[in-house]
């Protein structure tokens, strides 16, 4: 019997085409197109969003959509294929990863570099691959499908906007490649382990990011952080978590902490992660209640932030989440880090 696959397409260069403006989405073209990908061995239906957007401008409430289409269809499906925009495909995959909780079935981000009307287009290939993914019954995770190779979706980062290479995951092996034949590593992939439960986001959630540099910049982060109203925040300190012991960032950390937002300390280094106490720099900030991120992405951090400031918990049991592995996320045994 042939796999029922749900594709939703949201936007994003693959299916954009020259205007006066520059490239823009044009409604109806990427859903003709790809009817020549059509297959005795699935069943292929096609929403197109209303509203296709270039996914710099995503939103929480477009994410919100893409959790109720899914959450919507998903008896009705095998697999599902989300056609994204590359800017922020893997923020998507990660906020999809925490929101599907109990998926046991393939939720598949591709997209293109180059738009399927360019004849050296990488969307084909792209779209095939997510397609054949998608009908893989055995795969219980979000994962993103791009440059033949596959990727967990929690752990996926955009690295190259000029080749087609546009996706790693830094810390965390790829789930298949994609040759003449494809290799999957069975092995890799999670397996459901409770009912899927999807959990829509806040839409009023405010989390924040801050990049830590050398001279005012950890005393401006202090002043934000003791400032604003978040809940939650990215910090991207340097090495292994480390930071000046300045009383202004120390400072704003505390008072964050205390309001009950989340402050999540990150490594800038793409490969590596933030280990406290592997460097006496990193104690202040663990000490002013800065929560060590582990080898999180800063896409997956905004996520599980999100995610966990749209549940119905206190900051305890959020600390205490915030502090374990929940879906591969992070590089460590599923338990406390």
């Amino acid at each position: 019997m042939p796999r029922r696959i749900l594709l939703l397409y949201t936007g994003g260069t693959i299916g954009m085409d020259d205007t006066a403006a520059g490239l823009a989405p044009v409604a109806g073209l990427l859903p003709r197109m790809i009817e020549r990908l059509a297959s005795s061995e699935r069943q292929l239906d096609v929403v197109e969003y209303p509203q296709l957007i270039d996914s710099s401008a995503i939103t929480l409430a477009h994410w919100n959509q893409i959790i109720d289409d899914i959450s919507r269809a998903y008896h009705q499906y095998d697999g599902f294929v989300v056609v994204h925009g590359t800017d922020t495909m893997a923020y998507s995959a990660a906020m999809l990863a925490f929101a599907l909780q109990g998926l046991a079935k393939p939720v598949v981000l591709t997209g293109s570099q180059l738009p399927l009307v360019r004849a050296r287009s990488d969307g084909w290939s792209n779209l095939a691959d997510a397609l054949e993914v998608a009908c893989q019954a055995d795969l219980h995770e979000v994962v993103l499908a791009f440059d033949r190779v596959l990727l967990r979706g929690c752990r996926a980062r955009k690295v190259d906007a000029a080749s087609f290479h546009g996706f790693t995951s830094p810390n965390c092996p790829a789930l298949a490649e994609f040759g003449i034949e494809p290799s999957w590593h069975r092995h890799l992939w999670r397996q459901a382990t409770a009912a899927f439960a999807p959990q829509r986001l806040n839409e009023q959630v405010e989390i924040g990011a801050f990049f830590l540099t050398p001279g005012a910049g950890a005393g401006l982060i202090g002043d934000a952080l003791g400032r604003e109203r978040l809940n939650g925040a990215l910090l991207m300190s340097y090495g292994n978590g480390n930071a000046p012991a300045d009383a202004g960032l120390l400072a704003g950390v505390r008072q964050a902490t205390a309001r009950g937002a989340l402050v999540l300390n990150l490594t800038q280094c793409q490969h590596g992660a933030a280990l406290p106490g592997a460097y006496a720099a990193s104690q202040p900030l663990l000490m002013a209640g800065a929560l060590p991120g582990w080898d999180l992405t800063p896409e997956a951090a905004l996520a599980k932030l999100s995610w966990l400031a749209s549940l119905d918990l206190d900051v305890s049991q959020r600390r205490a989440l915030l502090a374990r592995s929940l879906i591969g996320e992070c590089g460590v045994p599923e338990g406390p880090f």
